[in-house]
């Protein structure tokens, strides 16, 4: 079983993206799923991966209970239910366009050239960015992009935008106001507006007469935006220090005015390559960082996640032994009453479900009670400090080795023979051997299935039958003086063979439990004192909601207590 998360790509990427991707995870390409068949399989990921032709509605996203982040193939989010996602604990990552970042790199590549510039012909002024003001008029893709870039070189960045919202400005770090504060306060003014009717010639004389004469205007999008003759007398007037326009595109240049071409010619203007020149493997870097996106939030552990504690449906756990229901029902009574988990069951994955190691008893307790969902431990079994012991059985009675042996052979199915000493170390060499018998006298006697025979039933009619017989004790003696000092009364021992835990891993998730009693799992950083309320685990709402309330719980628990260490491995969570 990989420990790799899994991610489902639901749109055509790129093979660069892709490949990114498979460095860090296991990935699915499924192109042409439907909802329905989305919300079936998409449990099984912790990421996924959509293009804005595939709708993410809320119960689509309530159903990924395992998801960590979902990535949207472009900018846009009206496919994706947000809130739900954000509801449920998923990060909602979107791919800016690279055109955009292309376009935002080239007007600060251009803001710093004009900075230089006005700073030679005024020395009062500083040829950084640091500590100065920048306007953006419009507030696209583009403009938050040169935003954040602006934000990383210390600058405070002014927007204009008719619908900018609250929310839009509080995430971008960025202060909205109006075009005529903009434009007084900004020491740099850079455009991104789409050219419509209505923003034709947005920056004429007026517009220009606002702006500082330490100021630069900087529009590298479209040429209309801007009138070139006031401009240019903004410029012969040093009523502006700076500019940086695009050049005309060669379709263009037949059209261009004469003012548009002296203000090009200026010593103050810096004429840029026209966008189209720079924008490059658009799709190809889109995709790419969408892709690093998602394997950086997968990359950073949750709480559950660092002490390898889920939230997960009870009809996906097994125990893998047979269950006290005396025990079961005290401590049913006991959970009505305290109303915590106060140490979580252990278990680990296996075959698609998860098999108890140790905590059966509670874990059968929440299941009986009406639980849907509990709190695991869950061990990878695959380490090298996670083992299995097989415990033996020490049956005490004052009555005779020969009652016994007599009792345990009404079993049907079960065969007694009687084992000669020197071939006790090969007793396990049959297949059909359960286990064998060593008595006070040092005599042994086989235990073996009978051909055909289900060979868990008849081990724990064996191990049911001598518990009712005399008391039992788990011990891993097999010298019978040490046996007869620590257990005077003992009658015989049964010696188990040594289970594999894939053999009871295995069996557990077939619905064949070993008897109680025989496994004893040592279990690295072991989880106690968790006390989790166990009253908003029994809530209806969605697995996916209860993970995310879980770890935020988690995340506060951890915050303010201490984690205690101990040899056999456990961790206790003391506040």
């Amino acid at each position: 079983m990989s420990n790799l998360p899994r991610i489902l790509v639901c749109h055509p990427l790129h093979p660069a993206g892709v490949e990114r991707l498979r460095q860090a995870a296991i990935v699915d390409i499924e192109t042409s799923l439907s909802s329905d068949d989305l919300q079936a399989i998409i449990g099984q990921y912790q990421a996924i991966i959509v293009g804005p032709n595939m709708r993410l509605p809320h119960y689509v996203i309530e159903a990924g209970y395992n998801l960590r982040v979902i990535g949207c193939a472009g900018s846009r989010l009206d496919h994706v239910d947000v809130s739900t996602a954000r509801a449920v604990g998923v990060e909602v990552r979107t791919s800016p366009s690279s055109s955009a970042v292309a376009v935002a790199e080239h007007t600060m590549t251009h803001m710093l050239l004009l900075a230089m510039q006005a700073a030679r012909h005024n020395p009062a002024l500083s040829a950084g960015l640091a500590g100065k003001t920048l306007g953006i008029i419009g507030f696209g893709l583009i403009g938050q992009q040169v935003a954040r870039r602006a934000l990383s070189f210390d600058m405070r960045v002014i927007v204009n935008q008719p619908r900018l919202t609250p929310e839009l400005a509080l995430e971008a770090g960025v202060v909205a106001t109006d075009l005529i504060d903009l434009l007084r306060k900004a020491d740099f003014v850079s455009l991104h507006v789409p050219f419509k009717a209505e923003t034709e010639t947005l920056i004429g004389a007026a517009e220009l007469g606002w702006l500082k004469p330490t100021a630069c205007l900087i529009n590298l999008g479209h040429t209309d935006l801007v009138d070139d003759a006031a401009l240019l007398a903004a410029l012969d007037g040093e009523r502006l220090a700076g500019a940086a326009l695009p050049e005309f595109p060669p379709q263009a240049a037949s059209t261009r005015s004469e003012q548009a071409a002296l203000v090009r010619r200026h010593p103050r203007v810096l004429v840029a390559p026209h966008v189209t020149h720079i924008l490059g493997s658009r799709q190809r870097d889109a995709d790419i960082a969408i892709a690093e996106q998602v394997v950086e939030i997968l990359r950073v552990k949750r709480p559950n996640e660092a002490l390898s504690l889920e939230v997960v449906p009870v009809d996906r756990v097994t125990p893998h032994e047979q269950i006290d229901n005396k025990r079961v029902d005290r401590l049913m009574e006991s959970l009505k009453m305290d109303g915590r988990l106060v140490n979580p069951p252990v278990a680990t994955y296996w075959n698609d479900m998860y098999v108890i190691l140790d905590g059966a008893t509670r874990y059968t307790a929440l299941q009986r009670l009406g639980y849907p969902h509990v709190i695991l431990q869950v061990i990878d079994a695959h380490r090298d400090d996670f083992t299995l012991h097989t415990w033996y059985h020490a049956i005490s009675s004052p009555r005779p080795g020969r009652e016994l042996l007599a009792d345990l052979a009404q079993i049907p199915e079960l065969h007694l023979a009687p084992l000669a000493v020197d071939q006790i170390q090969h007793a396990f060499a049959r297949p059909e051997t359960l286990c064998y018998f060593l008595d006070r006298t040092g005599e042994a006697t086989l235990a073996l299935a009978a051909p055909g025979s289900d060979r868990l039933h008849v081990m724990n009619e064996l191990v049911a039958r001598y518990t009712r017989w005399g008391s039992v004790e788990r011990t891993l003696l097999t010298d019978l003086s040490r046996l007869l000092s620590q257990f005077p009364q003992m009658t015989a021992v049964a010696i188990f063979p040594q289970f594999t835990p894939e053999t009871v891993f295995t069996a557990a998730t077939e619905g064949n439990f070993l008897p109680a009693g025989l496994t004893r799992f040592v279990i690295p950083g072991r989880i106690l004192r968790l006390n989790a309320d166990l009253e908003r685990l029994k809530q209806p709402e969605s697995l996916a909601a209860k993970r995310a309330w879980f770890n935020q719980w988690l995340a506060d628990k951890l915050a303010r207590s201490r984690l205690r260490y101990y040899q056999e491995p456990v961790i206790l969570l003391d506040e």
